[in-house]
């Protein structure tokens, strides 16, 4: 039986904690697919980039902000309040110790790099620096607007050597491309992340458990390599958005 190509594209921002829960649970559940069910299926994974905090209010030169208070100010003491409960238990059953310490940057810089990445090696590159740099900040709590940070974690991740990294994140390549990608989000109807679009046609809305992607994939996986009518219901939903 031939596999069935599924290719997801991940609206996503790194600020964004839902987003980087939506991106553990997602490769969970392709893992679970792959090694477990061993589903005929492959995957072709790819991140876009969204900014959740306009330019205008924070640039990569701005005064830090701490996240903490930053998020308070933005959606109140009280939902906070609720928002660190609901992720303290998901990181505390997941083993992420994911934290809200350090400070709030924009996101081009990292968004940037990640495109690099994706242009350089697909999924294979790109995937291991987005984990990285969500680590980095949801759970080490650095500043990943920081050029050594983003550096440090491209030399890590086999994306390119910390000079190189370094070369390229003071230049403006892919600045136009990264900008011209959060409009176009923005402009086809995305107000919020993460978005995950199956194969061009159908939306994923939220930081979705690994469940909710499993049962996805099964029905894809059912429904076979032609195409075919929408086979998902619940939280899937049709989409004309192209990105």
């Amino acid at each position: 039986m031939s596999n069935r190509l599924v290719k997801l594209t991940v609206i996503t921002d790194f600020v964004c904690v839902n987003c980087c829960i939506g991106h553990h649970e997602l490769v969970n559940a392709i893992n679970y697919c792959k090694d477990t069910l061993q589903l005929p299926l492959s995957f072709e994974l790819e991140h876009v980039p969204f900014r959740l905090i306009s330019p205008a209010c924070i640039t990569e030169t701005s005064p830090k902000v701490e996240r903490s208070v930053f998020l308070a100010n933005q959606i109140g003491k009280e939902k906070f309040t609720k928002l660190q409960a609901v992720i303290a238990k998901w990181g505390e059953e997941k083993g992420i110790p994911i934290s809200f310490r350090g400070v709030v940057s924009q996101t081009t810089r990292a968004h940037r790099l990640c495109q690099k990445a994706f242009q350089m090696g697909g999924q294979n590159l790109q995937i291991p620096l987005l984990s990285a740099i969500f680590k980095a900040h949801m759970e080490e709590g650095k500043d990943i607007a920081d050029f050594g940070v983003l550096a440090d974690l491209a030399e890590k991740t086999g994306v390119m050597s910390s000079q190189e990294a370094l070369k390229f994140l003071e230049s403006d390549e892919l600045e136009k491309e990264v900008n011209e990608m959060c409009e176009s989000a923005r402009s086809g109807g995305i107000t919020g992340v993460p978005m995950t679009i199956i194969d061009g046609k159908w939306a994923v809305s939220g930081g979705q458990s690994s469940d909710v992607f499993i049962q996805i994939f099964k029905k894809l996986a059912a429904a076979g390599v032609h195409s075919a009518p929408s086979p998902f219901s619940g939280p899937v939903m049709e989409t004309g958005i192209i990105v």
